[in-house]
Order: C-alpha cells, then structure tokens, then sequence
C-alpha cells in the first residue's frame, strides 16, 4: 500500500510547525495582512514540497473563508484541494488541516472520461456529461452504493457545479485509481465525473472529511475564475471587516 501520508521524499515533514496565523479570526479582520498571513501559513506548512501552488492553495483559502463566514462549515479546520492543471499521473489531491499545520492526506484522484485523457480539459454541471465540475463542493452524508462506501458532496456554485448530487458525483474509491494502472494504461482510469480515490486510502479520507467540509477543484479556467463569488477576495474582506466593527 502507498504511504499517502507521508512527505514526498526527500523532504522535510512540516507537521509540527509552530506560530501559523491559520485561525480564522486572526486572518479576517485585516486586509493589509491578509496576503501575509497566507504567505506564512503556505510556507509553514510546507505545501511547495506537495507540488501545490500558492496561487491554487490562496484560491482555496479565500473560498474556505467565505464558506466559513456564511456558516455552511463544520467545526474540522479541514481544507481539500483537487488541482486539476496536473496529470492523472501526479498526485493532485490534498486535505490541509490547518489546525495542526499539516498535509493529511496528498493522493491520486480521478477525472471524468469526458474531461479528458490524462490531462483535464473540458468541465461541465449538465447531467450525464461524465465531466468533472469546478470549484466549491462540500461534503455531505455517507452511504454504501454500486461503488463501495462513498460520501455525497453538494456543489455550492451555481451553473458551475450546483447538479452535483443530481447528478450523483460522489467520492469513492476505485481500483482504477493506482500506480498499477498508470504503469500499465499511462493514466489514471476515469470516472463518470466523480473524485475517485485509489483503494485502502478512500475510506479512511472519507470518514475524516465527511460532513461539511471544503473540497476545493481547481483548474486554470478564466472564466470560473472571474465568476465565481467565492473567490471574490475584495468581497470577503470587506464583509469580514464590517464583521468585526459590528461585534466590537
């Protein structure tokens, strides 16, 4: 079984990292130290090491914050991040437990067939596309299906990936999902549009991330970008800052 744990050879494992500003109130109420903060908490945690961009990791953490403000969040400091810019090939799923400053988890994940080869490509929200969908998604119940144990997960952006359990995309495992099957295919195996995880790690991520937290999937598509009101830095701050003049 692979060590999904553990920090990439050769590196330095940052869990215990101490003085990360990576409590929400501390982070909020100024916006001349927002980008600072953030800066810190990459850095401490070590996150260049996992092959995670700050650029994607700052993405997710405006988006984390956001969903946190309006209240959908459970009380886990658990952040997932999908970055769909990287080959099947690469591990490209991350859960960040910024209450204990760590990579928990840094794993393969699957893409729909109709998102693209090794590479994705092409997103979409319409049913039955077999496409994967952008941007905020958070999870939900478990239950056991065709699939084996997996976990629903509800999609927060609207003509983005609000049909998310309409169209039954959940996360569960797969055997498809494997370095057998990148040495032997050169990709991963694909998914009607569902995160898949590889086998003997699916069920334990699940169990930990069920239940209203963030999974974040990430693409350099301009137009998500631009539109989506969870990225929208200006907003959260400025909502954040009236915040904290009103409980003073």
């Amino acid at each position: 079984m692979l060590d999904q744990h553990a920090a990439p050879s050769g590196i330095t494992d940052n869990r215990n990292t101490t003085n990360v500003v990576a409590d929400f109130n501390e982070v909020r109420i100024d916006p001349f130290t927002f980008e600072d903060s953030l800066q810190h908490i990459y850095s401490a945690i070590g996150l260049a090491n996992y092959d995670l961009s700050y650029e994607v990791f700052k993405y997710g953490m405006i988006g984390y914050y956001s969903l946190r403000q309006q209240g959908v969040l459970s009380n886990k400091k658990l952040l997932s991040i999908i970055d769909f810019s990287k080959s099947s090939t690469k591990k490209r799923f991350y859960t960040i437990d910024l209450d204990k400053h760590q990579v928990k988890y840094y794993t393969y994940v699957s893409h729909g067939k109709n998102t693209g080869e090794d590479v994705a490509k092409a997103f979409s929200n319409i049913i039955h596309s077999n496409q994967s969908s952008l941007g905020f998604y958070i999870t939900a119940e478990t239950y056991v299906g065709s699939k084996g144990y997996s976990l629903k997960l509800d999609g927060v952006e609207k003509g983005f990936n609000d049909n998310l359990r309409e169209r039954a995309v959940v996360m569960h495992e797969a055997e498809y999902v494997s370095e057998y099957w990148i040495k032997h295919y050169g990709r991963l195996g694909r998914s009607q549009g569902c995160p898949a995880l590889p086998k003997g790690i699916a069920k334990e991520v699940i169990d930990d991330i069920k239940n209203h937290t963030a999974i974040f999937a990430y693409y350099d598509d301009k137009t998500y970008l631009s539109a989506s009101p969870y990225l929208n830095l200006d907003m959260l701050l400025t909502a954040n800052t009236v915040t904290a003049k009103l409980s003073k």
